[in-house]
């Protein structure tokens, strides 16, 4: 189970935003350079947050997109749900009726407890907590590094031991 490009690209383009929220317009271009991700597809992403209200888009010489609303009110839930939708780990979470068996399936019932964990997750943590989250990373700490093939396996990943890679 992986969140797509999608979500990832657009959680990063929002916390960019949040980064400069108050300040105005942020044009596509600064995002593009900021955090490596073309132009095109920021305007791509930025048609669905647009569409689930939590960006808006400023024309004109000194336009850009910024956020719709404070960045405390916005959860990565959101922007994920509003670039990938409902996050199911299987279809029967999403939808019981396509199997005949997700009534009366233990199984489904830890699938269910996986995407339920993961919406706990993503929304209980805002743009503005993941900003400062993001500006504490930025201030010099210096990056793991990883031998390239040398990926540690983890029995649980959380923001402690997920590892660094280069």
């Amino acid at each position: 189970m992986r969140i797509s490009t999608k979500g990832r690209y657009g959680l990063r383009v929002m916390l960019e935003l949040a980064a400069h929220y108050g300040r105005g317009p942020l044009a596509v271009h600064a995002i593009a350079a900021s955090q490596n991700i073309s132009g095109r597809y920021i305007h791509i992403l930025a048609m669905a947050l647009r569409t689930a209200g939590l960006v808006r888009a400023l024309r004109g010489p000194t336009g850009g997109y910024v956020l719709a609303k404070p960045p405390s009110s916005i959860t990565a839930l959101d922007v994920v749900s509003a670039l990938e939708g409902r996050l199911a780990p299987v279809d029967c979470v999403a939808d019981a009726t396509c199997c005949a068996r997700a009534l009366h399936c233990a199984a489904r019932d830890v699938w269910c407890d996986v995407a339920s964990a993961m919406d706990s997750v993503l929304a209980g943590l805002t743009l503005e907590s993941l900003s400062a989250r993001q500006r504490a990373k930025a201030g010099g700490r210096a990056r793991a590094h990883v031998a390239p093939g040398l990926r540690p396996r983890l029995r649980h990943r959380t923001a402690q031991n997920c590892p660094v890679l280069p």
